[in-house]
């Protein structure tokens, strides 16, 4: 049977890549049948990645079936992933994150976490010298493109050494100017015009929970952050709306500025005004803060949550 390689819910651009990464790492050099997928649509960054490398876009699916074998890169929370997970055959887990619970496994299974900024940086390592000169130019394309997307070109305080020399090899090995691609990525991030209010909350979102309390925390990356905070009052509306159907109590919009380093936090309420307070020791006049140097959910905004 297949394995499936596949990344957490609303995929950005390492939940993209690196499936398609390691999918052909399997088939290509380890001799399995492997094939990439998504559990949903790409971000922009991500859409722009796949045509600009030419790759196909990996099969869009809902769930997963009994006994499915499967690879889990980018996530190793269960609320991110399919809702069958645990009745699949999960083989291994490749992950940046810090570790959740709750996957059961039929056998024991390769697991690695590292403390690096990108899920492709670790795939990376875990391939031979060998493997990486088999490397097609639109594999390493896919690997450097996410490494500039979760370190926003290293600008984010998850980047570590490691990342950044891994990036700069591979752009060598490209022959690409770093900067001037990451700004291409960056721009096609920032167009979110197509997008409705309800796909922007939902489009790169985690669910956390804080003691009783449910949150989506949603973060969007942006080098035009006017284009968003313009639809301010909209995106408060949709809020509520988004909240009740995917059965949390309230949603959190992080807008990161990528070239100022800084978040700006939508707030619609009392309790996202306190939550805001004693998160990022701030105080809040109207309904929006702006967070100074705040650029990651992972490192700087999901640790900090307080009520």
């Amino acid at each position: 049977m297949t394995t499936l390689v596949f990344g957490h819910k609303s995929p950005d651009t390492d939940s993209t890549g690196s499936p398609i990464l390691w999918a052909w790492y399997l088939n290509e050099i380890e001799g399995e049948d492997a094939e990439p997928a998504l559990l949903g649509e790409p971000n922009t960054e991500a859409a722009f990645m796949l045509k600009y490398w030419d790759l196909p876009k990996p099969t869009v699916i809902a769930d997963v079936k009994d006994d499915q074998p499967c690879v889990i890169v980018d996530t190793n929370n269960p609320a991110e992933l399919p809702e069958n997970i645990n009745s699949a055959d999960v083989r291994a887990i490749i992950d940046h994150h810090r570790l959740v619970g709750g996957i059961e496994t039929r056998a024991p299974l390769d697991i690695t976490l590292r403390p690096l900024a990108c899920t492709a940086t670790i795939m990376l390592d875990l391939m031979s010298d060998e493997a990486y000169e088999k490397m097609p130019k639109g594999m390493k394309g896919a690997a450097l493109t996410c490494i500039l997307s979760d370190t926003l070109e290293f600008r984010s305080p998850t980047t570590t050494p490691h990342d950044q020399a891994t990036a700069e090899r591979l752009a060598k090995d490209l022959n690409l100017d770093m900067a001037d691609y990451a700004a291409e990525m960056f721009a096609a991030k920032s167009d979110v015009s197509d997008f409705s209010d309800a796909e922007l909350l939902r489009m790169d979102s985690k669910e956390f929970a804080m003691d009783e309390t449910k949150l989506r925390v949603s973060v969007l990356e942006t080098t035009a952050p006017r284009m968003v905070l313009e639809r301010k009052d909209s995106l408060m509306q949709a809020m509520q709306t988004v909240a009740s159907e995917d059965g949390v109590d309230h949603v959190l919009l992080f807008v990161v500025d990528i070239l100022n380093e800084e978040a700006t936090l939508l707030v619609p309420n009392e309790t996202v005004k306190t939550i805001a307070e004693k998160s990022f020791d701030t105080t809040v006049e109207g309904d929006t803060v702006v967070l100074p140097g705040v650029m990651s959910r992972k490192k700087q905004i999901i640790p900090n949550l307080t009520m």
